[in-house]
């Protein structure tokens, strides 16, 4: 499959027309159709659904726009890889971090990491464990910052010097924000928005001895976000770290850690048996020495 054909597909895909699209492309319509339609015989399905002048994505298409994305990122970053000096580093690394105290660290080295070479790029995505998981595992990710524990088995990784606690998350106006502690007794009586992840739940409920059948759940969330809205306009109370609060910046908010105490430390992991490029190994070296000095 030749990737001149992939970029012509992504363009006809953006654009709905294939008129406006080998304009774009700077190639007569009839090409670029037969380009389209060879590359359906190809692939042994139908990527559009042609109505008129306009060109729809049908399922199959809409998955095929994501892997040839992907496809075309992963060919420029290579060549990119490939060109690289240690006079002149180059390239992109693709990095993953949960939302807690650990992004402050990844940002700062990553900042100071560019101001050394200036031409490498980073592209950020932020996700919960199992996202993030998934996203290293597809190659989607290069690195992934990540609450512990992970799968030594699975991934190589550098503890980083940042620890959370966990606890609740509530409104500042709220009786329970007085409390020092909040303990299994407490989240019984309470409506909470959970983390969606079962190995988290599971974890704090061993630490606290609690029996999940007993408690109130009314939503679960991967990401704080929207969640953030729920405990601003009703009585909620988020089960979560510490760094949630912090990532807010909303004294309306205040965070209760449990007790018995429950904490937990980051990890910067990556996939075991896959290829370590220059600049990924030059951002490892720079990472390790730097988050030492954190």
């Amino acid at each position: 499959m030749d990737t001149r054909v992939i970029k012509y597909f992504l363009t006809v895909a953006q654009t709905n027309n294939i008129t406006r699209a080998a304009q774009q492309l700077h190639i007569t319509q009839p090409t670029l159709s037969r380009q389209i339609i060879e590359l359906e015989k190809e692939l042994g399905v139908t990527l559009f659904d042609r109505q008129q002048r306009r060109m729809t994505l049908t399922n199959e298409g809409a998955l095929f726009q994501q892997r040839a994305s992907t496809i075309l990122s992963l060919v420029n970053q290579t060549k990119q890889e490939l060109q690289n000096t240690e006079e002149e580093l180059t390239g992109v690394i693709n990095i993953g971090c949960v939302v807690s105290k650990v992004s402050k660290l990844i940002m700062k080295i990553i900042s100071n990491f560019q101001k050394k070479y200036p031409n490498v790029k980073f592209n950020l995505y932020d996700g919960n464990g199992d996202l993030l998981r998934q996203r290293l595992d597809s190659g989607l990710e290069d690195f992934a910052a990540l609450i512990e524990p992970v799968e030594a088995a699975k991934y190589n990784f550098i503890v980083l010097p940042v620890r959370e606690r966990w606890g609740l998350i509530v409104k500042s106006s709220d009786p329970l924000a007085k409390k020092k502690s909040i303990t299994k007794d407490d989240l019984y009586k309470l409506p909470l928005i959970v983390p969606t992840r079962n190995i988290v739940r599971d974890e704090i409920s061993d630490v606290l001895k609690l029996d999940q059948t007993k408690l109130n759940i009314m939503a679960t969330n991967n990401l704080p976000s929207n969640a953030y809205e729920l405990l601003k306009t009703s009585n909620y109370c988020l089960l979560g770290i510490e760094g949630i609060v912090d990532s807010f910046h909303d004294p309306k908010l205040t965070f209760i850690p449990f007790s018995p105490h429950k904490e937990t430390g980051h990890v910067l992991a990556w996939r075991k048996n896959t290829v370590i490029t220059p600049v990924m190994e030059k951002f490892l070296q720079e990472f390790a020495t730097l988050a030492k000095n954190q």
